[in-house]
């Protein structure tokens, strides 16, 4: 069994918790809250389970790092703290442990990360003999291991398209659907998410990671940006009103350009409600789907809905991000110390994991 810490119980660590717990190669063993509310509190009750798992959590993070644990789940958001959250990384990696997280954006093409990225990391592998792999959906599987995996299925291939197309109001983290997205905002306040070229910090690695897997070269890489408002003052469940006027959809693109043509694209198709931008794509059923379509002959579609947490899109979307890293962690573990990728690391199918229920 390998020893593995869950470090932040929000929308990610929560499904951390729960996918630590159900596979056969891990044992949780400590959990890291910020919160001093929830210090002692079980780590089952903390992840939405009707039992307890017997670990208590805490906020002693420098302790649970000295117990030495093989591997850790780093599930605190990276948004807003970037620079705090590469810092409790790179302790974890020194520590010697296998981390798993997908809150550093600048890493998920760890080839090109910026240096002031990358370099501590490196150090910290070297020092400590840890590893590293960042990842989630979209950024993450949504926009590297799947589409690589259906441009396989083509003939000819003209385009690469992956989409994301989501109701916001069904995801629970307001600060960043309000202030980072700028839902429910004047339409002349700039969302620090849409800002010139932040798209392209944030996915323009996923572009990058295609085009090494498919064998081209980039041009260069262009964004696009659409911003629509609501017609009508809406009232949603998570988050209360968003008034008439303000932001309520968002469309962008960021375009991998081969030969001058867009070839490589991660499309995101936000609203916070169903009634704004009804032209633009919308996913089967209103509340969300990652969507890939491969351009060519032939033409190839593939939908992926997830649901969990009470048929929430967004939360499932959360666990399959948790699945992919949680899964790669005895893959990690019983590979060389280093800082991998998308490309380096499998997509590990359910060994051992169909029809188990942890008891």
């Amino acid at each position: 069994m390998i020893p593995t810490v869950v470090w932040g119980t929000g929308n990610v660590g929560r499904a951390a918790i729960r996918a630590v717990d159900a596979h056969p190669a891990l044992e949780l063993t400590a959990v890291l809250v910020h919160d001093p509310a929830k210090d002692g509190r079980d780590a089952g009750e903390l992840a939405g389970l009707d039992r307890r798992l017997g670990v208590a959590a805490t906020r002693d993070t420098a302790g649970a790092l000295a117990a030495r644990p093989r591997a850790v789940v780093y599930a605190a958001s990276g948004d807003i703290r970037p620079d705090e959250a590469l810092a409790d990384v790179v302790a974890a990696v020194r520590s010697g442990a296998v981390v798993v997280t997908p809150a550093l954006y600048p890493l998920y093409d760890q080839r090109n990360a910026p240096p002031e990225f990358r370099d501590p990391v490196l150090a910290a592998v070297a020092e400590g003999g840890g590893s590293l792999f960042v990842s989630g959906v979209d950024p993450g599987w949504g926009n590297d291991v799947l589409p690589l995996l259906i441009s396989g299925l083509g003939t000819t291939v003209d385009a690469v398209r992956c989409q994301e197309i989501f109701d916001y109001s069904t995801y629970e983290q307001e600060d960043s659907v309000r202030h980072l997205i700028g839902m429910g905002h004047p339409m002349e306040y700039e969302p620090p998410m849409l800002a010139e070229s932040v798209p392209t910090m944030v996915w323009g690695g996923q572009i990058r990671l295609m085009a090494r897997a498919l064998g081209v070269e980039l041009d260069e890489i262009r964004e696009t940006l659409e911003r629509r408002p609501l017609d009508a003052t809406v009232t949603t469940r998570t988050m209360g009103v968003f008034e008439a006027g303000t932001q309520g959809a968002v469309r962008f693109e960021v375009r991998g350009i081969v030969g001058g043509v867009p070839r490589l694209v991660v499309e995101h198709i936000t609203r916070i409600h169903p009634s704004c931008a009804p032209d633009w794509p919308t996913p089967p059923d209103g509340a969300g789907a990652h969507r890939v379509i491969i351009e060519g002959r032939p033409r190839i579609e593939v939908t992926v809905e997830a649901v969990d947490e009470g048929e929430n899109r967004s939360a499932g979307g959360n666990a399959t991000a948790v699945g992919r890293l949680v899964n790669a962690v005895d893959w990690l573990v019983a590979a060389e110390p280093g800082l991998y990728d998308a490309l380096d690391v499998p997509l590990r199918p359910a060994v051992g994991r169909i029809g188990r229920r942890p008891s």
